[in-house]
């Protein structure tokens, strides 16, 4: 008699757990099922989350869960606010999200974009201890407090984020995001009418060209052109818009103060880009002027100052580059004496 009571007590427990274990698969399932529906919502496949989605997905969930949830903090009252760059970081990331769901067909469960907005989700923030923009944090699977067991990116990370941000999935998730698929820049309606317009314009163009009246036959227009191109090269220009650097930052400590140079590696604002470049442009115009201007000079006294003031304005120039390098580094640049001379 007691062994059936030990065998009814062992089938009800299996009976128990069993039954447990479907209930949770069912509704894990029905979780997901719920976030391929936002993200199939969604033009981007970012999932708009607020309170009652993230309690629902994150906080009243059990661990493990089966999906992973990348979390873009935003605030659209904070979109005027050039050095945060919002609106832009907002692009990169929703173009990641879209690239990641059309490398997987869409049939990706594991890693779901997400958003939160300051106004909607408040608590949410406060959740996460989010107290300054911008951030991104990633909640894994067994994340129980979302203050100390999500994952956070490096706020480095977002002066290239579309770069760092896979980086940051693949290395965390052990998941693969594939190409980033970028909207093209001219689009089909746009190239028809600049072919027509060309088309059109080219029996004008072609007239101007044969009697040479096109400002590509002044030869100020090429010089100004040359010197253009130099200091686009020298300051660094094409890396402030493929990265989107901005001009300047706001000092987060004094609201009232702007940082024009900004100290570290990896990063340099557009104003200080700018402002290299200038002093670059100087040693290339005086050496201009020295090999194509002073050597015709026939007065030795005025050649021999125009020398002098080209010599100590491009060392002056020079001595600066090396000193914010220095600055900006930590690495110094020293002169050694030839060792013969010691």
């Amino acid at each position: 008699m007691a062994i059936s009571y030990i065998h009814l007590f062992i089938l009800s427990f299996v009976s128990i757990s069993r039954f447990l274990e479907i209930s949770k698969a069912g509704a894990e399932s029905e979780l997901v099922a719920d976030l391929l529906t936002l993200q199939s919502q969604s033009e981007s496949g970012v999932i708009h989350l607020d309170d009652r989605t993230v309690s629902k997905f994150i906080t009243s969930t059990k661990t493990p869960r089966p999906y992973s949830l990348l979390i873009f903090f935003d605030a659209i009252l904070l979109h005027d606010k050039s050095d945060l760059r919002l609106p832009v970081l907002v692009h990169d990331f929703a173009l990641v999200a879209s690239s990641f769901i059309a490398n997987h067909n869409g049939s990706n469960t594991k890693l779901f974009f997400c958003d939160l907005e300051f106004r909607e989700s408040q608590s949410s923030f406060k959740l996460f201890d989010v107290n300054a923009l911008p951030n991104i944090y990633l909640v894994g699977p067994d994340a129980e407090s979302l203050k100390d067991d999500t994952e956070q990116m490096e706020q480095s990370g977002f002066t290239r984020l579309t770069e760092s941000l896979v980086e940051f999935i693949e290395s965390r998730t052990q998941l693969t995001v594939g190409p980033i698929h970028h909207p093209p820049i001219i689009s089909k309606k746009q190239m028809v009418l600049i072919i027509g317009f060309l088309l059109i314009w080219s029996p004008f163009a072609a007239r101007k060209i044969v009697a040479g009246e096109t400002m590509f036959h002044n030869p100020r227009i090429w010089l100004s052109g040359a010197i253009f191109v130099y200091f686009f090269s020298v300051s660094g220009a094409m890396h402030i818009i493929i990265r989107k650097m901005p001009m300047f930052l706001m000092d987060r400590e004094d609201p009232n103060k702007l940082i024009f140079f900004y100290r570290g590696t990896g990063i340099q604002l557009g104003l200080e880009g700018f402002m290299v470049g200038f002093l670059y442009t100087i040693v290339g115009l005086l050496l201009a002027v020295v090999t194509h201007v002073l050597v015709y000079v026939k007065d030795l006294k005025t050649k021999r100052i125009g020398m002098l003031f080209s010599i100590f304005v491009s060392f002056w120039a020079v001595k600066q580059v090396i000193f914010l390098d220095n600055w900006k580094t930590g690495y110094a640049i020293h002169g050694f004496w030839p060792s013969r001379w010691n």
